[in-house]
């Protein structure tokens, strides 16, 4: 039995997608872009404002969802300039302390021009 998850804390989907969808044990985030969950426009022109701005958005999301960044067991990372790698783990490193398992791909362009995209799979709280 699954379960979708939606929270006002985190942008709005933009277009036919779940912030995130609950399966058993299990929280799959949609990929988050830094959108700001009010105005839902995109926040930062740096990759360091931005990746605050997702890790944010995500920690909403799983929240929301009963559980938070700390039961991260997966995340996928898309980087519009793979020349932003290491200010982008930088930030990554101040949100995922548990360092969960993760793909980090470059990526041709992101929605509404975004410099980095996030998903991240977690499990809920005991």
């Amino acid at each position: 039995m699954t379960s979708k998850v939606q929270t006002n804390n985190a942008p709005a989907a933009i277009g036919p997608y779940s912030q995130a969808v609950v399966a058993g044990n299990l929280i799959f985030t949609s990929g988050q872009i830094p959108l700001d969950p009010v105005t839902g426009e995109m926040v930062g022109s740096s990759i360091t404002e931005q990746a605050h701005r997702v890790c944010m958005n995500l920690k909403a999301v799983l929240e929301a969802a009963g559980s938070s960044l700390d039961h991260a067991v997966k995340t996928v990372c898309f980087l519009a300039d793979m020349g932003d790698f290491a200010a982008f783990n930088e930030v990554y490193a101040q949100y995922f302390t548990g360092k969960p398992a993760r793909s980090c791909v470059a990526v041709k362009s992101l929605p509404k021009g975004a410099l980095v995209e996030v998903e991240v799979i977690a499990e809920k709280e005991a």
